[in-house]
Parts: C-alpha cells; structure tokens; sequence
C-alpha cells in the first residue's frame, strides 16, 4: 500500500511546525471520502502544514468495503504520511483492537509538542477514537495545542443515529451527538446532512430531555468534500484515447455509471432504463464499480435484449475514472434514497462535471442538488421510464452546441468545490492559524454558493435540466 513518509526536505531539522492528523477511512477503500482526505492532505501542505497524517485502518480490516485494485492507488506528496496503527491485544479483546490501536496512536501524535489540527471524516467511530485519545492527551499534557474538527457525513445518520432510534438504543444515539458536540468544530457535508442530524437530535431530545437539537442547528457548519479540480479538468486527449482503446471504446459512445453498486446507487434502474431506450442502439452501458448489487446488476443486464451494449469494468482506477468521464456521452447516477443509505452529497457528480464530456443524468435525492445546482438533467428516483427518456434526450436530442454550453455551465458550478477553497473554508480561524482571522469565520464557513434548492427543481416525470 503507497504511504509516502514524510521528508527531511518537508518537514524543518527542528521538527514539524504545523499538524494536520485526518482520520478516515482511506484508500484503497471506494469512497468520496477517502478522496476528499487525500485532497485535504494535499491542500494542506499548500496552506503551510509541514506534516500531515492520515491515520486509518490496516489492510486486513478492510474486508467486504468495495476496494480500489492496491497496486492503482496514486502514492501521496512527500509530507502525507498514511499510518495504519496495529491492533491491541489478542483474542480476549473480541472487539475494540483496532480502534484501541488508533487511539493509542493519536495520543502520540496529540503529546509531542506539535500545534496540531485534528480532523475526523465519519463520526463513527472515528470521531469516538479521537475524542478519546484528546482526553488522554490533555491528562497528560494539560496545555496541549491541539483543536478538534469533526465531520459529519450522510451514513452517520441514516446508517448510525436512526438505527439506534429504531432500535430504542437511545443511549447510543446520545452518545454520538455528545461525542461530535465536543469537537471544537462541527460540519456537515451537505445542508442536506445538517438536517438530517438536526431531525434526529430532536428525536434523541424528546425522549432524554437534552438540548442536542438546538446545539446542532446552531453551531454545524457546512463543509463540502473537497475535490482536486486540476485532476480533472487537465486531461491529455492521447491519454483519452489510449484509456477509451484499452476497452474498446471511442468517445461519446457511451454513457457510464461509475460508483459503489449498491441497491441505494440505483444501478438497476439504469440498467433497465438504458434497455428501454432508443440510446441503446447508439450507446454503449458501462457500468464501473465494485459492491454488494454487483451480482444482482449483471444478472439483470443478461436478461435483457441489449446485454452485449452493456460492459461491467471492475478494475478502473483513479487515473482511468478521470478519463472516462471526459469521454463518456453522459454520467448516470440515479441515487434513491433507502433505509441503510441517502445520497447525502455526490462527489462523483462533482468529479464528473469538472472532467467534462455529456451531461449529468441524476435524482434530487438527499443532499445531490447542492452537488450538481441546475446544471443536471433530473429523473424520478427509481424511475427506469424516465432514466430513458434522459438518456433519449442527452444522447439524440441534444445537439452540439447545447452539449458545450451545458459542459461549461456545469464545470464552472463544480469549480466552488476545488480543494483549495473548501479547505480554507473548513479551517479559517482554527490554530494553527492560517491567515484568516476569527472575524471572517462566520462568512467563510457560509459560502454564498450558487445551490438550488430541492425543492426550487422540477422532479415531474419528464427529464428536465434542474
């Protein structure tokens, strides 16, 4: 696994100045949040931190998360380290090893005198092992400089806080809510996701009396993940070529959806759509992926009467996603919302629209508006009629030069997300100090982006641009 120490030309003789720990699960893992940390990581050394850690789980506990081919991960910049801290104990410790591994670690990283942010992407359970670790920390060094960010993102609700209300563990549920409102900074990945936790804090309020609700609304900020812009917008056309060659593909002729394959990400909705439509004969269906609906997806794809246009590519890495995408007739990413998983954001949209090529083809559920604004065609959630009818219209209706505009429209929307300035966003104010001050905190942390609003789109049955 690529994991680049940091450097004696990185990192002053006298020892780091300026920490930045990320805690996530990272690569090889297939998420947008193991993208967004290393974007982060990346942007961080070029705000002036000298050492970054991304700290996370060994490769064995990995197993059955939808994973990235080992040998595609892109190694990091001198000065990210990737440290995967090894369990504690043996057997009789049947679970907790690995996390007290972790919190053994960032109590190291928290006591060696380096003014250090610490930021945990996920609550569970990585904001719990930080959390931890801090107050071990500040035992033993009561004047630690070390300030603690937690992000929430979609599944810690949907997966986390609402299973623990429907299991009547309200206890649970409080104390992921207490644990995040210890951070002295809290963001959500989406306005969407900031609702979703507002609603179940209330939940949690009305049985135990706290006040989680209230603290919520008042003090989660909105951070959007963080996206490498330049990775996506220069691309070598040879490479293109070369990329669409090695699958016997040309460009524009096909449309691709590439993203975990799960129940919630709508694939076989696509799959039955795409064989519904007159595109079929002019297209191609890629289908780019790894996850649980693999199996059901490509069963689904054989029954139908256009199973040859339909290509399942396992074993696409981050170089050829960018690649593809630039290439690709349209994205396709018909998230529905469902009770384990909702869209809370959509960093492959964002990736998409930046790399260019057709347009978006998407849903209005959970937090993808504020992704894509009115720059996507917009379906029913699990809707396969209209599905098609996007893909009629992107594919033969649209003429050249609506593809251009909509292309431009869309990657200058996408551009607010670059890494840079969602992290100066995300950390203005915080020590160590970047050069904003505290005054501009507010304003930052509330960018006045350009978002339409759900409830602003139309979501007829009939495709329409949002």
């Amino acid at each position: 696994m690529p994991s680049t120490a940091a450097t004696p030309d990185s990192i002053p003789a006298s020892g780091p100045q300026r920490r930045l720990v990320i805690i996530v699960r990272a690569d090889p893992v297939i998420c947008g949040h193991s993208g967004e940390a290393r974007n982060l990581a990346e942007a961080a050394l070029l705000r002036g931190y000298d050492d970054v850690r991304i700290v996370t789980w060994p490769l064995e506990v990995l197993d059955g998360f939808p994973l990235k081919p080992l040998d595609s991960v892109l190694p990091y910049s001198a000065g990210i380290t990737v440290e995967r801290p090894a369990p504690v104990g043996d057997y009789k410790v049947p679970d907790g090893r690995y996390i007290a591994g972790m919190v053994g670690r960032l109590v190291e990283l928290f006591t060696d005198d380096v003014p250090t942010v610490c930021l945990s992407l996920y609550l569970t359970p990585h904001a719990n092992a930080a959390m931890e670790a801090y107050g071990i920390a500040r035992q033993l060094d009561p004047d630690l400089d070390v300030t603690m960010v937690a992000e929430a993102v979609g599944s810690d609700i949907t997966n986390v806080v609402r299973n623990c209300l429907a299991d009547g563990a309200i206890g649970a549920a409080a104390a992921v809510f207490a644990t995040y409102l210890a951070h002295d900074r809290c963001v959500a990945v989406s306005h969407y996701t900031k609702e979703l936790i507002v609603e179940s804090a209330e939940q949690v309020d009305a049985v135990l009396g706290s006040s989680f609700a209230e603290q919520c609304s008042d003090r989660v900020r909105i951070s959007y993940p963080a996206v490498n812009s330049a990775t996506f917008t220069e691309i070598d056309p040879g490479d293109v070529r070369r990329a669409l060659a090695d699958r016997g593909l040309a460009g524009d002729d096909f449309a691709l959806f590439l993203s975990r394959i799960t129940p919630a990400k709508g694939v076989v909705d696509l799959i039955t759509g795409f064989a519904q439509s007159a595109a079929k004969d002019r297209i191609k269906l890629v289908i780019a992926g790894t996850g649980t609906a693999r199996m059901e997806a490509m069963a689904v794809a054989a029954a139908t009467d256009c199973a040859d246009q339909i290509l399942f590519f396992d074993d696409v890495d981050d170089d050829e996603k960018r690649l593809l995408m630039s290439a690709s007739a349209a994205y396709v990413l018909p998230s529905k919302p469902m009770p384990e998983f909702v869209e809370t954001f959509g960093i492959a949209l964002v990736e998409k629209m930046l790399a260019g090529g057709g347009p978006v083809i998407t849903t209005l559920t959970g937090g993808i508006p504020e992704a894509v604004g009115d720059t996507a065609l917009i379906v029913d959630a699990g809707s396969p009629e209209a599905i098609a009818r996007a893909l009629d219209q992107a594919i033969i209706e649209m003429d050249d030069v609506d593809r251009a505009a909509r292309q431009d429209h869309a990657r200058s929307f996408a551009m607010q997300f670059d890494r840079l300035a969602v992290f100066d966003r995300l950390f203005a104010g915080l020590a160590p100090s970047l050069d904003a001050d505290e005054s501009g905190v507010e304003e930052l942390l509330r960018p006045e982006l350009k978002v339409v609003s759900a409830a602003s789109m139309s979501a007829g049955s009939e495709p329409s641009l949002a």
